[in-house]
């Protein structure tokens, strides 16, 4: 796979994913001519808009937002079937706001959406903007919406009300009895891991390498603004302390931690976030543990604000300018910005850089030339983005001269069709860096591999694909010549590869990897980005290498299996972590398909019956869209690997079965059932994302004039096939999310889907069938 094209992908999303023209008082991206997507499967949109919110808003703002009663917003939810409403508690709208965007995306437009969120169009933008690129990942569009408003149901409405009903009631009735789980339920969960690792002894007395890694439920966008909305509380620091884990990582945005008289119009509140960031910081640091800030600086601005401020403005994208990195100006505002941060929080543990990402940031972050800004383009990429690492490193030493600073290489050009493409910035870039910061690389980016008898690579976060590769070998070498430490970028309880369950049970690529790095003699590690951080027993499992000399990866394995399952249990559980570990080397790893594929929504996906004509996007909406999906892989070799991996997965399913049936405590019982659940669930995920490459090609083929009678028939039974498939998958996974909140989460994106989700998927695959069999 050529990789400078995953680069190029990249930057084609963020240029068709600028502000296009604004409206809501210059806030919001104006709302495109492109029609939302149609959802005849529901009675009208206001009850698809209900049905959707049923489980995260309140009936009071439902019937706010429709301009209704409550009466008629909960009658028109129970006559679809669905369980009694329970009103939700705050942190729902707190913590799950990008589930609530998403999921009316299609539905409402953006002054029914505040309504909805209780948001100004300020605070929408912002979100938009700033919460891991949101915009990106719903398209780079706002869908053309009418207004959404009841209105008394006529027979047609009523009648397909009671076919829902009956669907609904014929498939989960029985369920909707039994105990559940509320979302955002964590915390049980991680005071009741029952987890050990490697004490600190263990490693000596020397400065212990950093473990650094995400909160798994942090709010992502603006973490300290917010006193309720604490991203380590104190169990979730006790349970990472005790598996090793010395550091996390914020999100921030610098321009509100510190205030600038230049910038009068910067953001406000600045003094409460460092309140609350020094309060995080001494709490972390009982546990051992430091706050790392994520920097990713200085972020563009829109035009607006360099109407009086021309002489700093530099590259421009859509509706949004550079703050130049070459003007003293703006130079100067970092350096201070960063002494004053790390001036009143003495504890910080340092900062991590990324200075080439989708985000617009300095006057190279996403250009080669630098086109556009008058300074910039006179002078060479490498010098720009080292100047900007070594101005953001002396900001934080002279406030903190003990904290570290982590420069990661992540989108510098390294010249390599693996990599980032050409030119080659990074061994240029890495001579200009100070001394004392350490190198941070993908360990495994860069990986050849063949999946599908395709040749490939790896262009993103994998834990299929087992570092280090070359990419990474290289660039620690080149810093270690200059006597710089060096940190690999890893991911060991799951990737975007799947994200839709808080870890993997793939304990064999995990174990074979770490002992890898061991061998690379880094100086540490970030284990995960913002997917990726629960305390899990894979986490358990990298505590084990922490102890010097390493174990064997089957040393580590072993220790891990009898901790968590016990001696009896402890074989048939290695068995199943083998069989997952050796289906998962089969996953079609694509950055495209990573990104835009089906993988994290699984059977919640619509069978789309006739094609949306709508791009799938970054890990927000996948549609019908496989030639976007399947990067390098034809069609049939992408659906091939998914039913290769979910017949390899449904082996280890089995022997965790047998290892159940080994338990001899109710500890162990219990650790295998949770393991099992999750396995289970990204199972059904596999499987659900062949069924629905397949679907949509025999849904395409159908709409040629060519075939012959007999292949429409043959064609229409393997249609009906997959659906009845998709309908036994999603009835299985609202089992499984029903009893464990953590499916379907993930930090940055919320809840990927609800519960109700799979039940509206049966609801739509029973439309499709009867629809099919009502014109035939």
């Amino acid at each position: 796979m050529d990789v400078k094209r995953c680069y190029i992908t990249v930057l084609v999303w963020l240029l068709t994913a600028t502000w296009a023209g604004t409206s809501l008082a210059e806030d919001l991206p104006a709302a495109s001519a492109t029609p939302a997507i149609g959802l005849p499967h529901f009675p009208d949109r206001a009850h698809a808009f209900v049905w959707r919110n049923w489980e995260l808003v309140g009936l009071e703002r439902m019937a706010e937002v429709l301009g209704t009663t409550v009466d008629n917003v909960r009658e028109a939810g129970q006559s679809m079937g669905l369980p009694p409403h329970v009103p939700p508690p705050p942190a729902y709208r707190q913590r799950g706001y990008i589930s609530i965007i998403r999921r009316n995306w299609h539905i409402l437009p953006y002054e029914q959406l505040l309504t909805l969120l209780g948001w100004d169009a300020e605070r929408l933008a912002f979100t938009l903007r700033e919460d891991d690129f949101l915009w990106v990942k719903l398209g780079g569009l706002k869908p053309l919406c009418p207004p959404v408003h009841y209105s008394e149901p006529n027979e047609a409405v009523r009648a397909r009300r009671r076919e829902i009903r009956s669907t609904v009631s014929s498939h989960f009735a029985a369920e909707f009895d039994k105990p559940y789980r509320p979302r955002f339920d964590f915390l049980p969960d991680i005071t009741s891991a029952g987890l050990s690792g490697v004490k600190d002894e263990a490693i000596g007395d020397t400065e212990r390498p950093i473990r650094f890694l995400y909160s798994y439920f942090g709010v992502f966008g603006d973490p300290l603004s917010d006193t309720e909305l604490d991203p380590y509380p104190e169990a979730l620091l006790q349970r990472l302390a005790e598996l090793g884990v010395n550091g996390v990582w914020l999100h921030v945005v610098l321009r509100q931690l510190a205030p600038n008289p230049s910038f009068a119009d910067w953001a406000q509140g600045q003094e409460g976030r460092i309140t609350r960031l020094r309060e995080m910081v001494d709490r972390a640091g009982r546990h051992g543990i430091s706050i790392y800030l994520y920097m990713n600086e200085p972020r563009a601005m829109p035009v607006s604000f360099f109407e009086q401020r021309p002489d700093i403005r530099g590259v421009r994208s859509g509706d949004y300018c550079t703050l130049c990195t070459s003007t003293p100006q703006v130079r100067q505002w970092m350096y201070d910005a960063l002494e004053y941060v790390f001036e009143r929080v003495p504890g910080l543990g340092g900062v991590f850089t990324i200075t080439a990402s989708e985000n617009l940031t300095n006057c190279y972050s996403h250009s080669r030339d630098a086109a556009g800004c008058p300074r910039c383009s006179q002078r060479s990429g490498p010098e720009v983005i080292a100047e900007v690492n070594k101005t953001i490193a002396a900001g934080v030493w002279a406030g903190n001269p003990k904290a570290k600073v982590i420069i990661w290489d992540w989108g510098w050009p390294d010249g390599t069709a693996t990599g980032w493409g050409a030119p080659d910035w990074t061994g240029p870039i890495i001579e200009q860096l100070p001394q004392g910061v350490y190198l941070m690389c993908v360990s495994e980016w860069g990986k050849p591999i063949q999946r599908g008898g395709v040749a490939a690579a790896v262009g993103e976060y994998s834990i299929s694909a087992v570092g280090p590769g070359p990419r990474a070998a290289r660039h620690w070498a080149l810093a270690q010549k200059r006597g710089l430490k060096t940190l690999a970028k890893v991911q060991v309880n799951c990737t975007w590869e799947l994200s839709a369950v808080p870890y993997l049970p793939v304990m064999n690529l995990v174990a074979e990897h770490c002992a890898n790095l061991a061998q690379a003699d880094v100086d540490g590690l970030m284990l995960s980005w913002t997917v990726g951080g629960y305390p899990s027993p894979n986490l358990q499992l990298v505590s084990q290498f922490n102890s010097r000399p390493a174990p064997s990866p089957q040393e580590a394995l072993v220790r891990t299996a009898r901790d968590r399952y016990g001696e009896k249990a402890a074989e048939q559980a290695l068995a199943a972590w083998s069989l997952f570990s050796r289906a998962f080397t089969e996953y079609p790893f694509d950055i495209s398909f990573v990104y835009r594929g089906p993988a994290q929504y699984g059977p919640v996906n619509l069978l789309y019956p006739e094609p949306t004509g709508y791009q799938s996007t970054m890990v927000g909406f996948p549609y019908d869209d496989v030639d976007g999906w399947r990067g390098v892989y034809p069609a049939d070799v992408l659906a091939g690997q998914f039913e290769k991996m979910a017949r390899h997965w449904e082996q280890g399913l089995r022997r965790y079965e047998q290892a159940l049936a080994r338990a001899d405590s109710a500890d162990y019982e219990a650790g295998i059932r949770t393991d099992m659940a999750l396995a289970t669930a990204a199972w059904l995920h596999f499987d659900s994302v062949a069924n629905q490459i397949r679907f949509f090609q025999t849904r395409d083929a159908l709409a040629s004039a060519s075939l012959s009678q007999a292949d429409r028939d043959r064609k229409s039974e393997q249609i009906e096939a997959i659906i009845a498939r998709e309908i036994d998958n999603a009835r299985r996974l609202f089992t499984l999310t029903r009893r464990d909140p953590r499916i379907g989460f993930e930090a940055s994106n919320h809840y990927y889907y609800l519960p109700l989700d799979l039940v509206e998927k049966v609801v739509h695959c029973r439309y499709i069938l009867d629809t099919r069999r009502r014109r035939h």
